[in-house]
């Protein structure tokens, strides 16, 4: 209780707040398409490939405008972004709700859908930016709950679509968006820690192997949950012909439970070591794609994404304990790029689902080709964590003690990073 007192003290809790609530809301926007996709796909005749399609688009689009808001909040402030933001897809959900009657104008809503996927960054930066370092993790964990935004958009979408149309439910999360909006002109505060990067900081992380190390781990844990959490809805009522509604209740039990599991996964990396925990996550999702991929009945299905989910939740906060050791002057920086490709690999398991359902017949041979994939990057892993090891991190990703020697050289730190530098 002391505890809770001193970290609430110590920042802002009302921007923390007005950053949860506005990240909660636009991830459950962000895959709002792919939580109706069985009303959606029903009206339209939809094949399987044209379903994991439909699903992805979001999912691309929000990854690709994760940088230009980043960005935009350098400039207006990140409470400003944030605001902007919500307000842009307040306009894209009206234009779902007035204009989207055709299999076409869906494709183009999930562009517009992308805009509440950019959230990612400016919501952990604004609300961990008042709280001193011995408390960011916590606070940027507490924002980034708000990924449990796939469970109400798995929740709510279907019933309302059922009760309303499907159509209508983007007007219904239209209203619902000025809850944050409010909340945000409100209670938040821009934070003090203003910091403006260049260009080439935002980019450096493209051109530096460990970055793309990274991921491909977060391809894996990131893309792997965000692509099954707006694929399951359909794939449940394709596969077993259940109700839409039970499907996405099914899907808001697992998406729930993978968002809960990432603190978990930050705990385990402190307390085994970040590759170590990475290690065990990776075994448990290929062993839970293998077995999806013999297309066992609905309840050792739903057994296995719920082992899924867990997992790739905690291989997505054993990533971003890494990351600050890897980058400590950057940290932002890195984390943003690694997030922002994780995210564009959430459009990669729709899409091989997708296809192997109409092409082969099942969705079992995609989960075995992504299990597969899993399988190459924890090889990669396993390869660069002993080269990493007595570096930057000790042996299974452990954080290096004081005695511990470092290697690290000027490519580390950024000619803007150096003080006193030209």
């Amino acid at each position: 209780m002391a505890n809770t007192k001193a970290f609430l003290k110590s920042g802002h809790p009302g921007t923390l707040f007005a950053s949860f609530l506005y990240f909660d809301f636009t991830f459950a926007v962000w895959v709002l398409n792919g939580a109706m996709g069985p009303f959606i796909s029903q009206q339209f005749h939809l094949s399987p490939a044209q379903i994991g399609l439909m699903v992805s688009i979001p999912t691309l689009a929000g990854a690709l405008m994760r940088f230009p808001l980043g960005v935009l909040s350098q400039y207006i402030g990140r409470k400003n972004a944030a605001i902007v933001e919500m307000s842009t897809i307040i306009v894209a959900l009206l234009f779902g709700y007035f204009f989207v009657h055709s299999f076409s104008n869906v494709l183009a809503m999930g562009v517009l859908l992308g805009t509440a996927g950019a959230s990612f960054g400016v919501a952990l930066s604004l609300g961990s930016g008042w709280f001193p370092r011995e408390y960011k993790g916590l606070a940027m964990g507490i924002a980034g709950a708000g990924n449990s935004g796939t469970a109400l958009a798995a929740f709510f979408a279907p019933r309302l679509a059922r009760a309303y149309g499907w159509s209508h439910v983007y007007g219904i999360a239209a209203l619902f968006m000025l809850l944050p909006i409010i909340v945000m002109i409100v209670f938040a505060k821009e934070p003090p820690d203003t910091q403006h990067q260049t260009l080439r900081q935002h980019l450096k992380c493209l051109t530096d192997a460990d970055g793309w190390y990274f991921n491909f781990v977060y391809i894996i844990t990131f893309g792997g949950f965000l692509g099954l959490a707006t694929f399951l809805p359909s794939l449940y009522v394709a596969q077993f012909h259940i109700a839409k509604t039970q499907a996405g209740t099914l899907t808001m039990f697992a998406t729930l439970l993978g968002s809960l599991t990432r603190v978990v996964g930050g705990w385990l990396a402190d307390k085994l070591g970040g590759v170590n925990a990475l290690y065990g996550v990776f075994l448990i999702v290929i062993g839970a794609l293998i077995g999806l991929s013999f297309s066992p009945a609905l309840g050792a299905t739903t057994a296995l994404f719920m082992v899924a989910f867990a997992a790739l939740g905690a291989g997505n906060g054993a990533t971003f304990q890494l990351v600050p050791h890897r980058w400590p002057l950057t940290t932002a920086i890195a984390g943003s790029m690694i997030g922002e490709i994780g995210a564009l690999g959430g459009g990669i398991l729709p899409n091989i689902l997708g296809q192997s359902k109409q092409h082969l017949g099942s969705f079992g041979p995609g989960f075995a080709a992504y299990a597969a994939f899993a399988a190459c990057v924890v090889v990669m892993l396993a390869a660069v964590s002993r080269k990493w090891a007595g570096t930057w991190i000790g042996a299974g990703g452990r954080v290096l003690s004081a005695s511990d020697s470092v290697v690290r050289t000027d490519a580390d730190v950024l000619p803007e990073q150096i003080p006193d530098a030209a």
